[in-house]
């Protein structure tokens, strides 16, 4: 019963109007603080979880988790190599490779880029990159018929699309070490590949039986791919399937190339945490003014109580819910603008990058192009949670003032 008649009195101390205008403003600007605060965080964290996401399900999806490479000469006896690997409980499956890089012309155009040589079957067991290749050319990656398919960001540099035929200068090698004229290959574009990343723009594909042949290799590789069950423990387990191999090879895995995207998430992350604790500690610190200025706005009300027979725990509770309303309204007004702006986030910066003509994120430069997003309900519950605490313990030291006022010394001051 104290508790109702404490949150009945404390909510008309907020809803009341103030004798004191600055009490007011203060008190407005404390719950716009805790809701951007709130608002911002949500929509960092969001954007994180959706960077984490697109390195999954892009990067990690399409890149090989592990690779066995040949040391000096290309792999003869890959075969074998596959079945050891394939045969460690961590690894789910391999497949061979042949990649070189080359230099793609066309007309004034020129590219750099890796060719990747594979087996279309076998590639699929190991990648998902045949899901980001358009209008289902995947199939096209038939050996003999000099195809190719490239990378959009390749393409577009080259300024040619399906059908077209480029010159693939490939690096003539010379025992002697003398200069040679590269080798000069026609390839005709079969099809094109769009991440929306980074690797759009360095990557095109080729039957693994052409590349043996641009390369004169026979029937070796330059090596074995892998698609292990943790991706997070690729490093770990790579080097386990290199103890039981008896060819030297290199172990690689994608950490090599693209680890420090996930160190730097999970760093961001980490400091937007920091950040969500420092920004709405701030904004609380408001709480403690607007409640400071309230008990002596409100003296001569709380000496009322006092001689009606309010105890201190009464007029302690009344102003702990006048601050902890300020801050659970803030909250929830900041995560559910957060929410919204979360939800809408690509689109928003989109349009954004529409209306200036500016793009924030360069798919040559970063592994995606544009800005994504995910929104957890564990980081809005956490974010809000911190909110009402933080503003629940701004709180404490102004209705502990309020509990020591004296009703004579207000009543005779009036």
């Amino acid at each position: 019963m104290m508790d109702s008649l404490a949150l009945f009195i404390g909510r008309r101390f907020s809803k009341a109007k103030r004798r004191n205008k600055l009490v007011s403003f203060i008190s407005v600007s404390s719950m716009i603080g805790i809701s951007v605060g709130v608002m911002v965080i949500i929509v960092g964290l969001s954007a994180m979880n959706g960077f984490e996401r697109e390195l999954n399900n892009r990067v990690l999806a399409v890149i090989p988790h592990a690779q066995l490479e040949g040391v000096e000469a290309p792999v003869k006896a890959w075969q074998e190599m596959k079945e050891t690997a394939e045969a460690n409980p961590w690894v789910s499956a391999g497949a061979p490779y042949v990649t070189f890089t080359t230099l793609l012309e066309k007309g004034a155009n020129l590219k750099p880029v890796q060719i990747r040589g594979i087996d279309p079957e076998q590639e699929v067991r190991v990648s998902n990159i045949g899901d980001y290749v358009l209008d289902n050319a995947w199939s096209t990656l038939t050996p003999g018929n000099h195809a190719v398919v490239l990378g959009k960001g390749i393409a577009d540099g080259l300024g040619v699309e399906v059908g077209d035929w480029v010159t693939a200068l490939v690096p003539s090698p010379d025992p002697e070490l003398k200069l040679r004229a590269p080798q000069r290959i026609r390839m005709q574009v079969s099809g094109v590949l769009s991440l929306g990343g980074q690797v759009d723009h360095g990557l095109a594909l080729v039957p693994i039986q052409d590349a043996q042949q641009y390369l004169d290799m026979g029937d070796a590789v330059s090596g074995v791919a892998l698609r292990v069950k943790d991706p997070l423990e690729a490093r770990k387990i790579v080097r386990e399937v290199g103890y039981t191999l008896k060819e030297y090879v290199y172990l690689k895995n994608w950490t090599q190339e693209y680890g420090f995207l996930y160190r730097d998430i999970q760093m961001v992350r980490a400091i937007m945490y920091l950040v969500m604790v420092l920004v709405i500690g701030v904004a609380c610190f408001n709480i403690v003014s607007t409640l400071m200025m309230a008990v002596k706005d409100r003296a001569a009300d709380v000496a009322v109580l006092r001689t009606m027979g309010a105890k201190d725990g009464l007029i302690r509770s009344i102003f702990i819910w006048h601050g902890f309303l300020s801050g659970l309204i803030g909250s929830l007004v900041g995560s559910a603008a957060g929410c919204l702006i979360a939800l809408n986030l690509t689109t928003i910066v989109g349009g954004i990058e529409t209306l200036t003509g500016q793009d924030f994120l360069s798919g040559d430069i970063y592994f995606v192009d544009f800005l994504p997003t995910q929104l957890q309900m564990g980081d809005v519950l956490l974010v809000s949670v911190t909110a009402i605490v933080l503003s629940l313990l701004a709180t404490w030291y102004p209705a502990q003032r309020a509990c020591k006022l004296q009703p004579a010394a207000v009543l005779s001051a009036r």
